[in-house]
Parts: C-alpha cells; sequence; structure tokens
C-alpha cells in the first residue's frame, strides 16, 4: 500500500515532475504537495459515502442544552466528516428534527443517538485502493498549473481526475446494498 510521500510522488509523476523523499522537504514540489494532501484527502472524502471510511456511533448527550429550538446537543466524534443515513433513518425519531451546528448535533430526540458517519481516514492504508488512485489524480490535478504551466498538463490532470472519481465511486456503489429512499411525510401522513 502507499504512504502520504508515496500517493504524492505518483501525483507528481503523473505531472513529470520531480519526485519529494518527505512532505517536509524544503522543495516547490513538497511545499505544493504539502499543503495539498490533507484538504484533498477530506474534501473527497466527504464527497462521498465511501464504505472504508463508514463509521458508527452512539453519542452521548453534552450536559449544555441549545439555547433555543432543540431539547439536547450531541458533540461530534472528533474524526467526524459527514453524517449518513441509514436507509433514510438516522436512529432519529424524525429526521427532520435535526440539526448539525458548531461541532454537535442538535435534536430533540433522547440519549444516545445512534450514527452513522463518514469518518476522516489518515492512514493511507485504510484507504480503498481505487479512493488513493482518486487521490492521487486530485492531488495531480490540484498541482497541475503550479508545478507544471502547462495548458495540456492541466487539462490531462483534469481529465484523469474525473476518470477516477467516476470509476472509484462506481465501484463502491457496488458494494453497497441498495438503498431505499425515505418515505416523504406527505405520503405516510394518510396512514
Amino acid at each position: 500500500m502507499a504512504s502520504e510521500v508515496d500517493i504524492c510522488n505518483l501525483a507528481l509523476q503523473r505531472l513529470g515532475a520531480k519526485s519529494i523523499t518527505a512532505l517536509t522537504d524544503d522543495s516547490t514540489n513538497a511545499r505544493a504537495c504539502n499543503r495539498t494532501y490533507a484538504h484533498a484527502r477530506d474534501s473527497e472524502l466527504r464527497a462521498h459515502p465511501w464504505n472504508f471510511a463508514r463509521k458508527r456511533a452512539s453519542l452521548a448527550a453534552s450536559s449544555t442544552a441549545p439555547a433555543f429550538e432543540y431539547a439536547r446537543a450531541f458533540p461530534l466524534p472528533a474524526d467526524f466528516l459527514r453524517l449518513m443515513s441509514n436507509n433514510g433513518r438516522l436512529g432519529l425519531t424524525n429526521q427532520d428534527d435535526l440539526q448539525i451546528e458548531a461541532g454537535n448535533i442538535l435534536t430533540n430526540d433522547s440519549a444516545p443517538l445512534p450514527i452513522t458517519y463518514i469518518a476522516q481516514i489518515t492512514d493511507p492504508e485504510a484507504f480503498d485502493q481505487l479512493f488513493t488512485d482518486l487521490l492521487v489524480a486530485r492531488i495531480a490535478r490540484d498541482l497541475a498549473e503550479k508545478i507544471t504551466q502547462s495548458n495540456a498538463k492541466i487539462q490531462a490532470a483534469q481529465t484523469l481526475y474525473t476518470e477516477a472519481r467516476s470509476e472509484a465511486r462506481r465501484i463502491n456503489a457496488f458494494e453497497r446494498p441498495p438503498q431505499q429512499a425515505p418515505e416523504d411525510p406527505w405520503v405516510t401522513a394518510r396512514y
């Protein structure tokens, strides 16, 4: 599997640029990779419900209640990036009764609050291989202008990124059971 430096070097290789030995190297390429890596990783993790990044947690209520509208605040896990739905259910009594604010889930539901979420995975060994390919393409795209100054390389990096994203998301979707959309309250009100 790949390390952070391996991932950045693959991105640099796709741009025809010199490789680095560490993200802390004193070189233009290393500084650019160091600025780009974590942001690209986290935004790609947040952008899609990756199977390898899904986690479950049972949240305890905070001792401080919200000032108004909601009865309880539930602090989010430290590695939280995105709240997921479980076939339209979050474990909440009413999914519409939910707000994420200032690192908390605000709701009127009682504790503990079960959630499924996308976690910030920082260990490249835990990445799905196609996510690694996507991250390489994303970093290459983000670095293309700074490193190459070539419109052709920038366009090639964008095309590579678009194709890698499509393939990674498609395969990730195949590995999940079909998801049912939640029933609209307007439809269920007639029962």
